[in-house]
Parts: structure tokens; C-alpha cells; sequence
């Protein structure tokens, strides 16, 4: 799935998320790999990557929270998702904690003499996490009650 974000009209960012049951993932592979988890964290997994946001809005965390924010509710509120998967480099897995993730593996893979991490979220942790005001904490626990509801 690719998503794009718009504010006022105009075209913000974009966003990658693939299921992990395809093979077609680079998290896949990296997790192939190593033996790290238990089964249940593969379990409806996906793959978040190519978050892109235009040079304007990279003012701060902020931007980048809400289109994960935004994505992650959408996903809840239309699939099955229980894990979150990406690989990142160590400053932007730094965020990501912040986020509701833990870095799995440091250094898990290298592209062009670049190191990056592989990171899992829970996605109800994440979704939680993610949501910064009172109005999107109200979404999040609406969302989460209706999954643990069924």
C-alpha cells in the first residue's frame, strides 16, 4: 500500500507499507537472518518504509508522527495488523523509540557504507504512542476497543 499526505491541497509525503507474508520485504529478509522472535510477532506484520516527507515539513518529529500516525489508524481500521517492522539508520531509529519501537538488531544490514537497524512495534503500543493530542488519543482508544472488542 502507498499513501500520500496532503495539507491544505498541497502534497506533504508519501508512505510504503507491504505485508511481511509475501516475501517481498527487505524486513523479511533481514529477519530470515536471525532468530530473534517468537512466532506471534510475525504474525500480521508489515513492513513501514519510504516515509517521505517534502523538505518543508522535516521541521521536527512532529510532521513525521502524525503521517505515522495517520497510517497506522487507517491500517487498523481496514487489516489485520498486530506488528510493525523497518529497518532505518541508528538516528531515526532513536526517534522511532519514541514511538512505540525497540530496536531488534543494530547494524543489521549496510547500503553504501551505511549502517541500519531493524526496529518492531506492536502496533497498539505504536498507535498509543503515535497519538499526540487529546483528539487523536480518543481515535486510538476507540480503535483499540473495537479490535479487542472482536
Amino acid at each position: 500500500m502507498v499513501g500520500a499526505f496532503t495539507c491544505s491541497d498541497a502534497l506533504i509525503g508519501t508512505i510504503r507499507v507491504i505485508p511481511m507474508d509475501r516475501g517481498l520485504t527487505p524486513c523479511e529478509s533481514l529477519l530470515q537472518q536471525q532468530s530473534l522472535l517468537s512466532a506471534q510477532y510475525y504474525e500480521e506484520s508489515w513492513e513501514v518504509g519510504r516515509l517521505v516527507l517534502g523538505p518543508q515539513y522535516r521541521s521536527g518529529p512532529e510532521a513525521l508522527k502524525r503521517c505515522l500516525f495517520l497510517t497506522l489508524l487507517h491500517l487498523m481500521q481496514t487489516t489485520n495488523i498486530k506488528n510493525l517492522f523497518a529497518s532505518c539508520s541508528p538516528l531515526l531509529a532513536r526517534l522511532y523509540r519514541r514511538f512505540g519501537f525497540s530496536v531488534l538488531v543494530r547494524n543489521a544490514c549496510s547500503n553504501g557504507g551505511e549502517s541500519y537497524s531493524l526496529i518492531h512495534g506492536h502496533a497498539p503500543s505504536v498507535l498509543m504512542a503515535l497519538a499526540g493530542s487529546d483528539d487523536e488519543k480518543a481515535l486510538a482508544g476507540q480503535e483499540l476497543a473495537r479490535i479487542w472488542k472482536n
